[in-house]
């Protein structure tokens, strides 16, 4: 695994088929009218220049990047990310000269970190196909007293490795950080020393000017004495035995010095807890303030400026709240939640935790010492065959793909992809599991996206169960228990929560796909309103100002009423 910092990519030659661009800011004279010069910068100083086309596609400016960058790019513009790839690059605004955050994928990317013999530290995030030499050479140009790389060894684990040896050869599955030490060619052993370990070094003679010190033993024990995980909930309230052993099994981790360990993928920071063991990963833990343009966000992403998150509709920090709340909303088939009853979308269990600050990402600014904890969203990890992103949709069971699609209707998922579903088996039958609801119920419903609009099992209709089951859905019991669990929900999400609830009723009753509800809760492209948002101005306008919320959704009962006639038509 590897955490997101410095991807090395190299910019685009003028000369370049891919891009026409000229570095003093001129315009080449072969480039269309409508062509702009775009930036997109990465994690670290890196940004490069690549020529579009006001007319062109998010998907094509993608498909580009994917030829010399990253394998599945994410593109931010003024706090909002690109999603929707059927949209135009001037749909979202994006002018000559802007720059785009691009937000990687970062799986083939493996954090290092290099301690010389004076006790400093250099921080490297690169590629994993990149060699040993590589490391020594950008160790180099940052100090130096290094640049005599032949002269100069670096060791992981006590073993000296070879310059030719790439970083994913010595790179474990679970390592979220290689520790290397450089010095002096010399000779390093070590030997078990009780639960710890004995370094001895033969190295040259190295004088005072090097800055060296004694190295000093330090018992692993007292790094990780500290460590704690416990709910952030009302204490009245009983916590389920499926959380309350998710909560101790991820703390019995941490104490036994297992850190965190981030995963590659996302826009926020989000980490795999692992048991006491060291083998087996039992959580997955989401930072509030590492959440996308959060202060201590690790993939390189702007602060926002006006508190919004990257979806419409949303708020930075609120990402957690929302994992939670599409836990305890996923309400089993046979109502509410008694104990630990799976929900009928499958959401794996969901907690609000403080957990100690250990092994977590700070911005440079970050005043560390002010906090030793930090709060976020702790979900039961999924052992998975991947996501639905890395195979074709036809395959995907029918009740599993509505099921999702029960959950992200209800909740008006703005952010719902084929990345975010896992592909789970049981007992030889293939399940899906939906996570990241870190978008869900968002204060309007101008990012709503489902990527399961576009497979063919949203156009099969709903089995008698499933519509059972959205019969029994009651919004104002919903609002109530968000609010006994902590949530008390703006007036502007309590609506969506409302009238998309009412929409998922209405329709199923009329007997609608996953595909025809979907299509009224989603923009066609980012510039035309969805007609649900269509049916809402025409309620507004129908309404006095100050009138009472049960008045409005009378109003727009009626008018989706005469909407869903006609497609049932």
């Amino acid at each position: 695994m590897s955490s997101s910092g410095i991807l090395a990519l190299s910019p685009i030659r003028e000369d370049s088929p891919m891009s026409s661009v000229r570095f003093d800011g001129s315009r080449s004279p072969h480039c269309s009218q409508e062509s702009i010069l775009i930036f997109l910068q990465v994690p670290g100083p890196s940004v490069i220049p690549l020529r579009v086309l006001e007319s062109e596609s998010i998907a094509s400016v993608k498909l580009r990047i994917q030829k010399f960058a990253v394998k599945t790019p994410k593109l931010v513009f003024g706090g909002r990310e690109l999603a929707r790839n059927n949209s135009l690059v001037r749909d979202y605004r994006v002018g000559d000269g802007n720059v785009l955050h691009l937000v990687v994928r970062l799986s083939d990317l493996q954090y290092i970190t290099v301690r010389t013999i004076s006790g400093e530290t250099h921080n490297f995030q690169v590629e994993r196909n990149r060699n040993v030499g590589y490391i020594k050479q950008q160790l180099a140009k940052r100090d130096k007293s290094l640049d005599d790389v032949d002269n100069h060894k670096l060791i992981c684990d006590g073993e000296e490795l070879d310059d030719h040896q790439l970083i994913d050869d010595i790179s474990r599955k679970n390592d979220a950080v290689i520790h290397l030490l450089i010095r002096k060619c010399a000779k390093v052993r070590t030997k078990p020393f009780e639960k710890d370990f004995e370094l001895s070094i033969d190295a040259p003679t190295v004088t005072e000017k090097d800055g060296t010190h004694d190295l000093q033993i330090v018992s692993r024990n007292l790094l990780y004495k500290d460590l704690w995980i416990e709910p952030v909930i009302d204490p009245k309230i009983e916590l389920s035995p499926m959380i309350t052993k998710l909560i101790n099994s991820a703390s019995l981790g941490l104490e036994k010095g297992n850190l965190p360990i981030m995963s590659s993928d996302g826009t926020g920071g989000a980490y795999f807890m692992q048991d006491d063991s060291g083998q087996e990963y039992v959580a997955v833990f989401k930072p509030i303030d590492e959440e996308p343009m959060a202060e201590n966000n690790p993939r390189g992403l702007p602060l926002s400026t006006d508190g919004e998150g990257l979806k419409k509709g949303t708020r930075v920090g609120e990402g957690a709240i929302r994992e939670v709340a599409a836990y305890i909303l996923d309400h089993p088939v046979g109502g509410k939640r008694l104990a630990d009853e799976a929900g009928f979308a499958g959401v794996p269990p969901t907690a609000m935790v403080r957990c100690s600050d250990t092994g977590f990402h700070h911005s440079e600014a970050y005043n560390r010492a002010s906090k030793n904890f930090k709060i976020g969203s702790l979900q039961a990890f999924v052992e998975n065959y991947g996501s639905c992103e890395d195979m074709g949709p036809r395959a995907f069971p029918v009740q599993e793909v509505h099921k999702i699609s029960v959950l992200d209707i209800r909740l008006a998922n703005a952010d719902r992809h084929a990345g975010n579903i896992l592909m789970c088996k049981n007992e030889g039958h293939t399940m899906l599991v939906p996570i990241d609801h870190g978008y869900c119920l968002p204060e309007n419903f101008e990012d709503c996206t489902f990527e399961w609009l576009y497979w063919p099992q949203a156009r099969q209709h709903f089995n008698d169960a499933t519509i059972n089951y959205i019969k029994a859905l009651d919004a104002e019991e919903d609002i109530t228990l968000l609010k006994f669990y902590g949530w008390n929900l703006s007036p502007e999400c309590a609506r969506t929560l409302r009238i998309s609830t009412m929409l998922l009723k209405k329709g199923a009753e009329r007997g609608l796909t996953p595909y025809d509800i979907g299509s009224i809760m989603c923009r066609e492209t980012i510039n035309k309103e969805s007609k649900i948002e269509e049916m809402i101005h025409e309620a507004n306008d129908a309404v006095l100002p100050g009138t009472h919320e049960a008045m409005f959704l009378e109003i727009l009962s009626e008018i989706m009423d005469r909407l869903l006639d006609k497609v049932k038509m």
